[in-house]
Protein backbone atom coordinates (compact mmCIF):
# COMPACT_ATOMS: atom_id res chain seq x y z
CA UNK A 1 0.00 0.00 0.00
CA UNK A 2 1.29 3.58 -0.89
CA UNK A 3 2.15 5.80 2.25
CA UNK A 4 -0.24 8.42 2.63
CA UNK A 5 0.23 11.57 0.53
CA UNK A 6 0.35 13.80 2.88
CA UNK A 7 1.37 13.33 6.49
CA UNK A 8 -1.11 13.94 9.55
CA UNK A 9 -0.30 16.87 11.55
CA UNK A 10 1.67 16.14 15.22
CA UNK A 11 -0.46 15.40 17.87
CA UNK A 12 -3.12 13.99 15.98
CA UNK A 13 -4.57 10.36 15.52
CA UNK A 14 -2.96 8.33 12.80
CA UNK A 15 -3.48 4.65 11.35
CA UNK A 16 0.18 3.53 10.03
CA UNK A 17 0.24 1.06 7.50
CA UNK A 18 3.36 -1.66 7.13
CA UNK A 19 4.43 -1.08 4.23
CA UNK A 20 4.62 -4.28 1.38
CA UNK A 21 8.14 -3.18 0.04
CA UNK A 22 11.51 -4.31 2.45
CA UNK A 23 12.68 -1.13 4.37
CA UNK A 24 16.17 0.15 2.66
CA UNK A 25 17.77 0.72 6.48
CA UNK A 26 17.45 -3.31 6.85
CA UNK A 27 18.47 -4.76 3.72
CA UNK A 28 20.04 -2.33 1.31
CA UNK A 29 16.94 -2.89 -0.77
CA UNK A 30 13.33 -1.17 -1.37
CA UNK A 31 12.09 1.73 -3.63
CA UNK A 32 11.71 5.08 -2.91
CA UNK A 33 7.84 4.68 -1.91
CA UNK A 34 9.22 2.41 1.09
CA UNK A 35 12.04 4.70 2.01
CA UNK A 36 9.46 7.97 2.23
CA UNK A 37 7.18 6.15 4.39
CA UNK A 38 9.61 4.82 6.58
CA UNK A 39 10.83 8.34 7.00
CA UNK A 40 7.38 10.22 7.41
CA UNK A 41 6.49 6.95 9.80
CA UNK A 42 9.81 7.32 12.30
CA UNK A 43 9.90 11.10 12.52
CA UNK A 44 6.35 11.55 12.77
CA UNK A 45 5.78 9.11 15.65
CA UNK A 46 8.98 10.77 17.63
CA UNK A 47 7.29 13.30 18.15
CA UNK A 48 5.01 11.77 20.76
CA UNK A 49 5.47 11.21 23.81
CA UNK A 50 6.95 7.58 24.26
CA UNK A 51 9.41 5.80 22.72
CA UNK A 52 8.10 3.35 19.74
CA UNK A 53 9.33 1.39 17.29
CA UNK A 54 13.10 2.11 16.38
CA UNK A 55 13.34 4.35 18.56
CA UNK A 56 13.53 1.37 21.11
CA UNK A 57 17.36 0.31 21.64
CA UNK A 58 17.29 -1.02 25.13
CA UNK A 59 19.05 -4.25 25.06
CA UNK A 60 15.93 -6.10 26.93
CA UNK A 61 12.51 -5.39 27.32
CA UNK A 62 9.21 -6.99 29.12
CA UNK A 63 6.95 -7.52 26.23
CA UNK A 64 2.66 -7.43 27.16
CA UNK A 65 0.63 -8.45 24.33
CA UNK A 66 -2.04 -6.39 22.82
CA UNK A 67 -4.65 -8.68 24.97
CA UNK A 68 -2.52 -7.75 28.06
CA UNK A 69 -0.68 -11.34 28.10
CA UNK A 70 2.85 -11.27 29.02
CA UNK A 71 5.03 -12.76 26.45
CA UNK A 72 8.35 -12.26 28.26
CA UNK A 73 11.67 -10.38 28.45
CA UNK A 74 13.65 -10.47 24.95
CA UNK A 75 15.98 -8.34 22.73
CA UNK A 76 13.88 -4.99 21.74
CA UNK A 77 14.96 -6.36 17.77
CA UNK A 78 13.20 -9.34 18.77
CA UNK A 79 10.32 -7.36 20.46
CA UNK A 80 10.27 -5.65 17.43
CA UNK A 81 9.52 -8.44 14.73
CA UNK A 82 6.72 -9.85 17.20
CA UNK A 83 5.25 -6.02 16.62
CA UNK A 84 6.02 -6.21 12.68
CA UNK A 85 4.76 -9.87 12.87
CA UNK A 86 0.89 -8.59 14.33
CA UNK A 87 1.01 -5.74 12.20
CA UNK A 88 1.09 -3.50 15.58
CA UNK A 89 3.75 -1.10 17.07
CA UNK A 90 6.07 -1.49 19.82
CA UNK A 91 5.26 1.15 22.67
CA UNK A 92 7.05 1.37 25.59
CA UNK A 93 5.34 2.13 28.44
CA UNK A 94 7.06 1.80 31.47
CA UNK A 95 10.86 3.26 30.90
CA UNK A 96 11.88 3.54 34.26
CA UNK A 97 11.38 -0.06 34.82
CA UNK A 98 14.24 -2.68 34.51
CA UNK A 99 13.84 -4.18 32.23
CA UNK A 100 11.81 -1.40 30.40
CA UNK A 101 8.06 -2.53 29.69
CA UNK A 102 7.13 -2.23 26.31
CA UNK A 103 3.50 -2.92 24.38
CA UNK A 104 2.06 -4.43 21.59
CA UNK A 105 -0.27 -2.02 20.30
CA UNK A 106 -2.25 0.20 17.29
CA UNK A 107 -0.63 3.48 18.37
CA UNK A 108 -2.16 6.00 15.74
CA UNK A 109 -5.26 4.10 17.29
CA UNK A 110 -4.58 4.92 20.94
CA UNK A 111 -3.40 8.60 19.95
CA UNK A 112 -6.81 9.24 18.47
CA UNK A 113 -8.45 7.59 21.13
CA UNK A 114 -6.36 9.42 23.83
CA UNK A 115 -7.00 13.13 21.98
CA UNK A 116 -10.53 12.28 22.02
CA UNK A 117 -10.71 11.67 25.84
CA UNK A 118 -8.91 14.69 26.64
CA UNK A 119 -11.48 16.48 24.46
CA UNK A 120 -14.83 15.50 25.80
CA UNK A 121 -13.16 16.24 29.23
CA UNK A 122 -11.99 19.41 28.14
CA UNK A 123 -15.48 20.49 26.88
CA UNK A 124 -17.17 19.07 30.10
CA UNK A 125 -14.95 21.48 32.11
CA UNK A 126 -16.16 24.07 34.13
CA UNK A 127 -14.10 26.92 35.02
CA UNK A 128 -15.16 28.83 37.97
CA UNK A 129 -15.41 32.70 37.08
CA UNK A 130 -15.46 35.45 39.50
CA UNK A 131 -18.38 37.68 39.27
CA UNK A 132 -18.61 41.13 40.68
CA UNK A 133 -22.29 42.64 42.21
CA UNK A 134 -21.02 46.25 43.24
CA UNK A 135 -23.88 48.56 45.42
CA UNK A 136 -23.64 51.89 47.32
CA UNK A 137 -24.98 51.76 51.29
CA UNK A 138 -28.41 53.74 50.27
CA UNK A 139 -29.30 51.28 47.36
CA UNK A 140 -32.92 51.35 46.85
CA UNK A 141 -35.12 47.95 46.83
CA UNK A 142 -35.39 47.38 43.72
CA UNK A 143 -32.20 48.10 42.64
CA UNK A 144 -31.11 45.67 45.65
CA UNK A 145 -33.11 42.78 44.13
CA UNK A 146 -32.17 43.13 40.50
CA UNK A 147 -28.71 43.03 42.14
CA UNK A 148 -29.63 40.11 44.11
CA UNK A 149 -30.98 38.23 41.22
CA UNK A 150 -28.04 38.67 39.39
CA UNK A 151 -25.59 37.08 41.87
CA UNK A 152 -28.16 33.92 42.66
CA UNK A 153 -28.30 33.46 39.06
CA UNK A 154 -23.81 33.66 39.00
CA UNK A 155 -24.38 31.08 41.38
CA UNK A 156 -26.72 28.94 40.00
CA UNK A 157 -23.91 28.73 37.41
CA UNK A 158 -21.64 27.62 39.81
CA UNK A 159 -19.43 30.95 39.63
CA UNK A 160 -18.11 32.65 43.02
CA UNK A 161 -19.06 36.23 43.68
CA UNK A 162 -17.91 39.12 44.71
CA UNK A 163 -20.07 41.82 46.70
CA UNK A 164 -18.85 45.26 47.00
CA UNK A 165 -20.11 48.25 48.75
CA UNK A 166 -18.56 51.50 47.58
CA UNK A 167 -18.89 54.58 50.44
CA UNK A 168 -18.59 58.10 49.31
CA UNK A 169 -17.10 61.25 51.16
CA UNK A 170 -19.34 61.48 54.72
CA UNK A 171 -20.84 57.73 53.62
CA UNK A 172 -17.27 56.46 55.88
CA UNK A 173 -18.86 57.40 58.90
CA UNK A 174 -21.21 54.94 58.41
CA UNK A 175 -19.57 51.62 57.25
CA UNK A 176 -22.13 49.80 59.80
CA UNK A 177 -24.93 50.31 56.99
CA UNK A 178 -22.54 48.80 54.48
CA UNK A 179 -22.01 45.93 56.27
CA UNK A 180 -25.30 45.09 57.45
CA UNK A 181 -26.58 45.00 53.59
CA UNK A 182 -23.69 42.89 52.71
CA UNK A 183 -24.99 40.65 55.40
CA UNK A 184 -28.26 40.82 54.21
CA UNK A 185 -27.43 40.12 50.67
CA UNK A 186 -25.29 36.99 51.84
CA UNK A 187 -28.19 35.36 53.58
CA UNK A 188 -30.59 35.92 50.70
CA UNK A 189 -28.25 33.69 48.79
CA UNK A 190 -28.06 31.48 51.94
CA UNK A 191 -29.62 28.49 49.86
CA UNK A 192 -26.84 28.92 46.87
CA UNK A 193 -24.06 29.81 48.39
CA UNK A 194 -21.66 29.84 51.55
CA UNK A 195 -20.19 32.92 52.67
CA UNK A 196 -16.12 32.96 52.58
CA UNK A 197 -15.50 35.40 55.23
CA UNK A 198 -16.84 38.39 57.02
CA UNK A 199 -17.31 41.66 55.04
CA UNK A 200 -13.72 43.41 54.95
CA UNK A 201 -13.03 46.92 54.41
CA UNK A 202 -10.29 48.59 52.36
CA UNK A 203 -10.14 52.04 51.28
CA UNK A 204 -13.79 53.38 50.35
CA UNK A 205 -14.72 49.46 49.60
CA UNK A 206 -16.63 46.85 51.38
CA UNK A 207 -16.67 43.33 50.13
CA UNK A 208 -17.85 39.70 50.77
CA UNK A 209 -16.84 36.48 48.64
CA UNK A 210 -19.85 34.11 47.95
CA UNK A 211 -18.86 30.37 46.70
CA UNK A 212 -21.69 28.11 44.99
CA UNK A 213 -22.71 25.44 47.45
CA UNK A 214 -22.81 23.01 43.75
CA UNK A 215 -21.43 23.88 41.06
CA UNK A 216 -23.42 23.29 37.70
CA UNK A 217 -22.85 19.69 36.21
Amino acid sequence: MAPPSSPPAAGEGVYMVKSAQPCVFRCGRGCLAAFTFYFWRCVTIANTAHQINEEIRDREVRLIGADGAQLGVMSAAQAQVRADEAGLDLVKISPTATPPVCKLMDYGKYRFEQAKREKEAKKNQHVVEIKEVRMSPGIDIGDFNTKLRNAQKFLAEGNRVKVTVRFRGREMAHTDIGRKLLMDFAAQCGELAVLDKEPKLEGRHMSIFLSAKTAKR
